[in-house]
């Protein structure tokens, strides 16, 4: 019976690590959600930009035809002499000659003769139709529409009944549409007029002139136009994509090194937590047992003398490790000073002077310059100190230690610590600066995260360059005293 219970817990189990929620990526979301708005912001007003330029120009074109054909039919009008109780739009239906006995035919004729004219040979018209009030074809260009009645025209219709130009553009020719029979056919878009002629009083419409007209120029300005707008469009959108992308960028690289760093930061606190207590409790115990091998060792000079002398000495060791481990977990408050960085390395070589020695090391420092250094003299001594110690161990076999400074630049500066050492392999270096990690037998792996605590707390940095079996470089940079 218990046999199915123990299988089903591992079952849950595995289900709730694999529905485990994911870290929100916010750069990701960002490029997904904001192209998408931005691009359909930036259509969006590339096709209002676009219908705004087309209906403007179509509008405009529209009215100038339309003032060109009515000051044409005024002046013919003039020109013949009629009387002005007389317009063209009374005179272009042959159908009505009969009911103006007061006009000329001669001087009638001349003017419908000379209005046609003008309008048949208007620049860019591929078709223009003249229509009576009772829809029929009274004139045109194309002599198959002539006597044609249109019924069903919307845009015919409107222009009668409001007594307004109407306009539309087309990219095709509707063959629907029975006054729509070209003799050139059009090549791209076209536009058509209606334009409306009254009486003398102004009231009614007499006659409607229907302009066809493919303005190459017209079109070309408009081509022109559409791609400036859609080309600025789409500029616009990108560049707000990118500057809010490289921002959006900023913020989730700096949250994430916050988060890197508040979570070593808990680290730190845990660890030292439980480090400290740990270390405050063998302090004392470690301190009782070297001085009870210290008495011992004054009374015993027997076979027990060395095994003694390994037991004080193995305690100093863990006392060591005691006091490393509650420097390395003590907070870092002091402000910077200036340090002189050449006297700073001279005291600590001096102070490993009988370990390089012993280890047959040989130090390359012959330095051009002192510079001043913001640090901290105490905590300045402790890196050097804890460097030179890893470059002595690393040769045990004797080798070359050598120190450089370098400007990095006019406000820093570099100490390069090069040794001939075993080195470190690609692992051991991706893993040097974290806490606890050593490739020392009985190191407590807390050097170079005290290293690089320091360096960082006074504005500076660390970088370490190994190669096994060749040395391992460590660069130290100093922001100057201005």
């Amino acid at each position: 019976m218990n046999m199915p219970t123990k299988t089903l817990q591992p079952e849950q189990g595995e289900f709730r690590l694999s529905t485990r929620k994911q870290p929100f990526n916010l750069l990701r979301w960002f490029s997904l959600i904001s192209m998408a708005v931005i691009g359909t912001v930036a259509v969006a007003l590339g096709a209002v930009s676009t219908r705004f330029v087309i209906t403007e120009s179509v509008q405009r074109d529209a009215l100038l035809t339309s003032q060109f054909i009515q000051a044409i039919a005024s002046a013919e009008v003039r020109h013949v002499s009629i009387p002005h109780v007389r317009t063209m739009g009374e005179l272009l239906d042959p159908r009505q000659d009969k009911n103006f006995p007061d006009v000329d035919p001669m001087a009638r004729a001349s003017a419908r003769g000379e209005f046609l004219d003008h309008i048949a040979h208007l620049p860019d018209v591929i078709l223009a139709n003249i229509y009576s009030p009772d829809r029929m074809v009274i004139w045109s260009t194309n002599p198959a529409l002539m006597g044609t009645t249109i019924h069903a025209d919307e845009d015919l219709d409107n222009a009668f009944n409001f007594k307004i130009p109407v306009s539309a553009s087309y990219h095709d020719v509707d063959k629907a549409r029975m006054e729509q029979k070209f003799v050139i056919p059009p090549e791209y878009i076209f536009i058509e007029n209606y334009i409306p002629l009254f009486d003398a009083e102004g009231n009614n419409v007499t006659a409607m002139v229907e302009i066809y007209k493919e303005p190459a120029d017209l079109i070309d300005r408009m081509e022109r136009g559409l791609v400036l707008i859609w080309l600025a469009t789409a500029m616009g959108g990108g560049l707000i994509y990118l500057g809010l992308y490289w921002i959006v960028r900023r913020a989730a690289i700096l949250l994430a090194e916050q988060q890197k760093q508040l979570i070593t930061n808990e680290t730190f606190v845990a660890l030292g937590e439980m480090s400290s207590a740990v270390a405050h409790s063998l302090r004392n115990p470690l301190a009782t047992i070297r001085s009870s091998a210290e008495l011992a060792l004054e009374f015993d000079s027997g076979p027990a003398h060395k095994n003694i002398k390994d037991i004080i000495g193995q305690v100093d060791r863990m006392s060591k490790w005691v006091r490393e481990l509650l420097l390395s977990l003590r907070p870092l408050n002091d402000e910077a000073e200036p340090v002189n960085l050449v006297a700073a390395l001279h005291d600590s070589l001096m102070a490993f002077e009988h370990q390089i020695a012993k280890a047959r090391v040989q130090v390359v420092f012959n330095p051009t310059q002192t510079p001043m250094v913001m640090s901290q003299h105490v905590q300045l001594t402790q890196i050097l100190n804890s460097l030179l110690a890893n470059a002595v161990e690393a040769m045990d076999n004797g080798g070359t230690l050598t120190i450089t400074l370098e400007p990095v630049d006019s406000h820093g500066v570099c100490a390069e610590l090069k040794d001939t050492g075993k080195g470190m392999n690609e692992e051991q270096r991706t893993m040097a600066f974290r806490p606890f990690f050593t490739t020392k037998q009985g190191g407590l792996g807390v050097g170079l995260v005290l290293v690089k605590r320091i360096m960082e707390r006074f504005g500076g940095s660390v970088a370490l360059d190994s190669r096994e079996g060749e040395g391992t470089t460590v660069r130290l940079s100093f922001k100057l005293i201005p």
